[in-house]
C-alpha cells in the first residue's frame, strides 16, 4: 500500500515528468545526429550519454564548473516563479553582475587577496540586484509586465556592458575584458586536487549554499510564505495585509542578485574565460529558464537540473572527437535543454492521468458497493 501511495505522490510526479522531458530531448538529439552524420550518430550519442564521466574525475569536475552559473540563473528564475513572477531578464542581471565583478577584479588591486574576491562577489550581487529591481519597481507601481521590461533590460545590459568594458577594462588586441587580478579569483579550496585538470573552484560550493538558503527562505520562513502567497493569490494576500508591492520588488531584487552572483562565479573562476565585446545576450540566463522548468522551480530540483545540463554540455563538447560540425553540437545541446521545458507539460499530463484513474476506481468501488447492498 505504501509503494502504491508513493507512485501517487507529488515527488514521484515531479521526478517522472522531468525524466520524460530529458528522454524526449535525448531522442530529439539522436534524430539530429542521424540526419547530420548517420555513420557516427550512435557514437556521438553515446558520447553525450557518457557526459562528464568520459575523462574521469577531471570530466566530472568540469561538469561541476559548467553547472555552477546554470544553477545560479536557474535559482533566479525559479525563485521568481515561486513568487508569481517570470524573470526572463536573468541574462541581463547575469551580465551586469559579471561586469561588476570583472571591473572590481581588474581595478581594485589595492585590496588584499581574500577581501578583493569578496568585494568582487559583493559588487556582482549588488549589480544583479539593481538590474532586477528595475522591472520589479515597474511591475509593483506601474503594473508593467515584468516579461516585457526584463527583456528590455537584457538588451540594455548587453549594450551598456559592451560600452563600459571598452571604456574601462578593455583588451583591444583580443576584443575582450582584461584579466582580473590573481587576488580576485575564486580559491580552489582543494577541489583542484580532487578533480585534477578541471576548472572547478569553490563557486560550486557557493551555488550549493545558495540552493540551501533559498530552500529555507521559501519553505521555512514567514517572509518566504508571504512571497509565495503573493504569487499564488495576490488578492487574498492583499486582503490579509501583506504588502504586495514590497514583495514584488524584493522578489525581483533577490532573483537579480542570484543571477548577478552567477556571473561573478563564471568570470572569477580563473579558467581563461573573459567577457567578450559581442552583440549577443548571455545564454546562461536563457539556459537558467530551462533549468528552472526542468527542476520545476524547486531549489533542490534546480540543483540537479543544473548538474544535468552541465553534464550533457561537457559530453557535447567531447563530441568534437567525431566528424560533427560545432553548430550541430550546439543544436543538440539546445534541443535537450529546451525539451526540458516540457517537464511542466508532462507533470500536468501525469496529474490528469492519475485523476482519471482515481475517478474510475472510485466509480467502480461505488458500483461494487451498490451491488453488494442490493444482494443483501
Amino acid at each position: 500500500m505504501k509503494i502504491k501511495n508513493l507512485f501517487k505522490g507529488e515527488g514521484f510526479v515531479n521526478f517522472s515528468s522531468s525524466i520524460l522531458a530529458i528522454v524526449c530531448g535525448l531522442l530529439f538529439g539522436l534524430i539530429i545526429l542521424l540526419i547530420s552524420n548517420p555513420s557516427q550518430a550512435f557514437g556521438g550519442f553515446m558520447m553525450i550519454i557518457q557526459g562528464g564521466f568520459t575523462d574521469g574525475m577531471q570530466g566530472f569536475g568540469q561538469v561541476l564548473y559548467m553547472a555552477t552559473p546554470l544553477i545560479m540563473t536557474g535559482l533566479s528564475v525559479g525563485f521568481a516563479f515561486k513568487t508569481g513572477l517570470f524573470n526572463i531578464g536573468a541574462s541581463g542581471q547575469f551580465t551586469a553582475g559579471a561586469f561588476a565583478a570583472v571591473y572590481v577584479g581588474v581595478k581594485f588591486t589595492f585590496l588584499p587577496p581574500g577581501v578583493h574576491c569578496l568585494a568582487a562577489l559583493l559588487a556582482a550581487i549588488l549589480a544583479g540586484a539593481l538590474w532586477g529591481m528595475v522591472p520589479g519597481l515597474l511591475k509593483a507601481f506601474f503594473n508593467v509586465n515584468e516579461v516585457i521590461s526584463s527583456i528590455m533590460m537584457n538588451y540594455i545590459g548587453m549594450y551598456l556592458t559592451n560600452m563600459l568594458i571598452q571604456k574601462t577594462v578593455y583588451d583591444q588586441v583580443k576584443n575582450q575584458s582584461l584579466a582580473v587580478a590573481e587576488g580576485a579569483n575564486l580559491p580552489k579550496g582543494g577541489l583542484d586536487k580532487l578533480f585534477p585538470g578541471a576548472s572547478i573552484n569553490v563557486g560550486i560550493l557557493i551555488a550549493i549554499g545558495c540552493v540551501i538558503l533559498i530552500y529555507i527562505l521559501l519553505n521555512k520562513t514567514i517572509f518566504g510564505y508571504e512571497l509565495k502567497a503573493c504569487g499564488m493569490n495576490p488578492d487574498a494576500s492583499r486582503y490579509a495585509g501583506i504588502n504586495e508591492k514590497r514583495n514584488i520588488v524584493l522578489s525581483m531584487v533577490i532573483a537579480g542578485a542570484l543571477s548577478g552572483l552567477g556571473g561573478a562565479l563564471l568570470y572569477l573562476a580563473n579558467s581563461g574565460k573573459y567577457m567578450q565585446v559581442l552583440d549577443v545576450i548571455a545564454p546562461e540566463g536563457f539556459s537558467g529558464i530551462s533549468v528552472a522548468l526542468l527542476g520545476l522551480s524547486n531549489p533542490i530540483g534546480i540543483l540537479f537540473a543544473g548538474l544535468f545540463i552541465g553534464y550533457i554540455t561537457v559530453g557535447g563538447n567531447n563530441m568534437q572527437l567525431f566528424d560533427f560540425a560545432p553548430e550541430v553540437i550546439d543544436i543538440i545541446i539546445a534541443a535537450i535543454i529546451y525539451c526540458g521545458a516540457l517537464s511542466l507539460l508532462f507533470k500536468n499530463t501525469i496529474y490528469k492521468f492519475q485523476m482519471r484513474k482515481a475517478k474510475k476506481a472510485e466509480k467502480k468501488s461505488g458500483t461494487d458497493r451498490a451491488g453488494k447492498e442490493g444482494q443483501s
